[in-house]
């Protein structure tokens, strides 16, 4: 019997490099097509399915269909053998990649809101996959979250009706600035920005084809996707919304230098990533950002299947402290990963330079002030610290792992994937910018700031490095401030703060609402009950005298 993985990798590969060829087709001739699906007409009421084809579209379907058939040839072997646990995570994958399609195709509201929704839903699905309570928690986490951005948008939808159509692309000219708003933190809630952070890390409890499929390059982009397509000047010139992506940015970036999950880790990067692609968007450079995603969609995903193997091997360890010396008991997988790290710093001619470098020398033509100067650096000095601290713990460092365990990479289709994503993440990057020309013009800068983005990544790596020798550097609030993704998890940010600042010992009321909550009220219950059962199986004289104690409190 032929393997379902295998056809339908295939027939993913195929649609992939369709697409690309027509999306290149449409570029070169510069059109775009409307198709039009009548589904149903009567009298004077038609209702009709668009579909939008142009290059944007185009190649960043044929980047999710790669990737997801990069991902499918590589779960046949991760997820076990044909049973029907892995068939319903097939079809639970396909459906996903179908719902993305519906919502990366439509140029109206109301279609993209059914692939939006099938994201939402679908991703809550593969989350709880593995019915562990820790999958189940982070399941709810996801789709509340994502529930609220569908409020925005269901809001958006009624409101965008009032000017005659749902098809927005004719009228993004006439739409007031509180549509944007509301589309705008709508589309914050799916990529996860401050101070919807929480549930991207908290959904690495899916499978790790899932992790590399959903947070590289379909989920957490379909809010970025959705603003490339609202794109307005007027609007999205906007600080306020330039800070929060900035210190999204900063925020994960930080939190992942001081995690030791290793897919939380990459979680935590592909969340500094997305403020990357927003900020972008709200200075104003739509192209780039849109660069910036497909790129990264590529490098992301390899650096996802590469710790997939690496904690299939590790019988599911993801602790980065166990990992190490990994560069000799698995050369090829550890040749992957560090390609993708490299590219994912801005490494001079991978896939993610080109993009990157062009955002950081386009974004000193923004006019921005010197505060966000100074935090645009600093986010990619960040980047590339974590990178130069993941690569430590996991090839430096020595092997901390079972004594008697032996790894061995033996596994041929994994491998194949790996390699795949590998070369388009070394090549990707300078063939997009080659057909695209997003480089169509000249930027003179003094030498300090051209070389300034080298500089800092070499300072990031050279600080990544001597962090690992400094883990007590700093008080212990400020490692407790950053490992819990800067409080984001509680509901109690005020008694946080003044625990940290004021150094007050508030530790038991960290979770008040909890205490206040439903727990609370249950704890309480079970006292009270535990009390009546104390009092009532006492001696008969106390139970007589309380009676009567009542009687009179009562008269």
């Amino acid at each position: 019997m032929l393997n379902l993985y295998y056809i339908w990798s295939l027939i993913l590969f195929i649609f992939s490099m369709t697409f690309f060829l027509f999306g290149s087709y449409l570029l070169l001739m510069g059109t775009s097509l409307f198709l039009e699906w009548l589904l149903y007409s009567s009298n004077s009421f038609s209702l009709v399915y668009l579909v939008y084809l142009d290059w944007v579209s185009m190649f960043f379907s044929s980047v999710v269909f790669f990737i997801s058939s990069m991902v499918v040839l590589y779960s046949s072997v991760y997820m076990g053998n044909y049973n029907y646990s892995s068939m319903r995570f097939l079809f639970l994958v396909l459906l996903f990649v179908f719902s993305m399609l519906l919502m990366i195709l439509s140029p109206n509201l109301l279609s993209i809101m059914l692939g939006w929704d099938g994201l939402g839903l679908v991703s809550y699905c593969l989350v709880v996959y593995y019915s562990s309570l820790k999958s189940y928690l982070a399941g709810m986490i996801t789709c509340l979250i994502n529930r609220l951005g569908d409020i925005g948008l269901l809001i958006s939808l009624g409101w965008i009706f009032s000017f005659g159509s749902w098809n927005f692309l004719f009228y993004l000219n006439y739409y007031g600035s509180s549509i944007f708003y509301l589309i705008i933190i709508s589309s914050f809630t799916k990529s996860a920005q401050i101070p919807f952070s929480s549930w991207l890390p908290a959904a690495m409890a899916a499978p790790t084809p899932v992790s590399s499929l959903v947070h590289s390059s379909t989920l957490v982009t379909a809010g970025v996707y959705l603003l490339i397509r609202f794109f307005n000047y007027l609007i999205f010139m906007n600080d306020f919304f330039l800070f929060i992506s900035l210190m999204t940015m900063i925020m994960s970036s930080f939190c992942a230098s001081y995690e030791f999950d290793l897919k939380k880790i990459i979680a935590l990067s592909t969340l500094s990533q997305l403020g990357l692609m927003m900020s972008c968007l709200f200075m104003g450079m739509v192209e780039l950002s849109f660069f910036h995603l497909v790129s990264h969609a590529m490098f992301k995903s390899l650096l996802f299947l590469c710790s997939g193997i690496i904690i299939h091997l590790m019988m599911g360890n993801q602790d980065i402290r166990s990992m190490g010396s990994i560069s000799f008991s698995m050369p090829l997988t550890c040749s992957c990963f560090n390609i993708s790290n490299m590219a994912l710093c801005g490494f001079p001619f991978l896939s993610g330079f080109y993009s990157k470098d062009l955002i950081v020398e386009l974004s000193m033509f923004e006019g921005m002030n010197l505060l966000v100067f100074f935090l645009f650096y600093l986010g990619l000095g960040l980047t590339a610290s974590y990178s130069i601290r993941l690569f430590y713990y996991s090839v430096l460092s020595k092997f901390n792992f079972n004594s008697f365990s032996s790894l061995f990479e033996d596994i041929y289709l994994m491998k194949l994937s790996i390699i795949f994503l590998s070369m388009f993440s070394i090549m990707f990057g300078c063939m997009f910018m080659w057909m695209v020309n997003l480089d169509m013009f000249t930027l003179f800068l003094p030498l300090y700031l051209k070389i300034m983005t080298i500089f800092l990544v070499m300072l990031g790596l050279f600080i990544g490095y001597s962090l690992n020798d400094l883990m007590n550097f700093m008080p212990l609030k400020y490692y407790f401030l950053n490992g819990s993704m800067w409080f984001m998890y509680s509901y109690s940010y005020g008694i946080f703060y003044l625990n940290y600042f004021f150094s007050l010992n508030l530790y038991p009321s960290l979770y008040w609402g909890e205490y206040f909550g439903g727990l609370g009220f249950s704890f309480y219950i079970m006292k009270l009950s535990n009390f009546f059962q104390f009092y009532s199986i006492n001696s008969l004289k106390i139970f007589f005298i309380m009676s009567i104690f009542w009687v009179l409190i009562f008269i």
